[in-house]
């Protein structure tokens, strides 16, 4: 199959559209507007005309950088998509983060083999500590 990769953001009907087939709550469209606007960098999979996978990158732009959204619409995934993305998110940040910059994501439970082939470690808690987070309601 033939993919087309685009730095930029999909349409907000496209996005929360690809979020669901991924069983993804969706915030409202103003937060999820404003969220895709203040992306640092974007990469957007399309067969045909359809989007079939994303990643963005959010953070300072300097010092903190944040892999989120990684997304494979499920009727796509095993099909490379996944590691088009990372290879795109990966080249951004050899190119843009300077020595000492921290790359974190959080994975899925069980993906956690999909990103060490990319260099990132599990915090399991020994060296780095856990990772935490929080949600507004």
């Amino acid at each position: 199959m033939e993919y087309k990769v685009e730095y930029s953001a999909p349409a907000l009907d496209e996005f929360t559209n690809l979020r669901a087939q991924a069983k993804w709550q969706n915030p409202d469209d103003k937060t999820l507007k404003a969220s895709i606007e203040n992306s640092l960098f974007w990469v957007a999979v399309y067969h045909i005309d359809k989007l079939i996978g994303t990643g963005r990158i959010i953070g300072d732009g300097a010092m903190y950088f944040y892999i989120q959204d990684v997304i494979v619409a499920p009727s796509y995934q095993k099909q490379g998509i996944g590691h088009l993305v990372m290879t795109h998110i990966e080249d951004y940040l050899s190119n843009t983060c300077s020595n000492g910059a921290t790359i974190a994501l959080l994975s899925a439970r069980g993906k956690e083999s999909f990103y060490t082939q990319y260099g990132y470690v599990k915090r399991d808690g020994d060296v780095l500590g856990l990772g935490m987070c929080k949600f507004i309601k």
